[in-house]
């Protein structure tokens, strides 16, 4: 399965990943609150692959992709939830998703965020992006630096444990505007 088709939809037990999911440019469905019908319904409509710690909702679940996630720290989550639907541990299209609410982010005219981004941001940056669907704004500051050197990590030490390379990249994205 490529990257840029790979979806998921992740339960109530799984925010953080879900973030991190989207950080790395998957399409990832979170269910905050709702009823475990619901999210099935959706991973089965949808295609996507089911993420979940609930040992009881992995045994009633008749969707073809499931992944019943039994890491606890997040970056075992990545490491097997990649590993698992047979995805590079670099990710998709890094930094191309809200990591908020799972919405494309798009470039943004410089002149177009004046006044909605810290004076010092906009004085110091020139690229920015916004969220198509909750309006975020986004830009490449210190924050995007530790997201991508956390990624690479956790790239790095898989590749370490195969020896195979990851090519990580990046891409457009950042900080998000207070």
């Amino acid at each position: 399965m490529s990257a840029q088709a790979a979806r998921f939809a992740a339960d109530s037990m799984l925010g953080r990943l879900a973030r991190w999911l989207r950080i790395l440019g998957y399409d990832t469905f979170y269910l905050r609150e709702g009823d475990d019908e619901s999210l099935l319904r959706l991973a089965q409509a949808e295609g996507r692959w089911l993420l979940t710690r609930d040992a009881g909702l992995a045994a009633r679940a008749t969707v073809p992709r499931l992944i019943r996630v039994e890491a606890t720290r997040l970056e075992a989550q990545l490491r097997e939830v990649l590993t698992k639907a047979g995805l590079p541990l670099e990710g998709g299209e890094r930094l191309t998703r809200c990591p908020v609410c799972n919405g494309s982010l798009a470039a943004v005219e410089r002149s177009a965020v004046e006044g909605r981004v810290p004076p010092h941001v906009y004085a110091t940056h020139r690229v920015f992006h916004v969220c198509t669907a909750c309006g975020k704004l986004y830009w490449q500051g210190s924050h995007l630096r530790r997201i991508v050197a956390r990624l690479d990590t956790i790239a790095g030490a898989a590749e370490e444990r195969s020896g195979s390379s990851t090519g990580a990249a990046t891409a457009p994205g950042g900080r998000a505007a207070p």
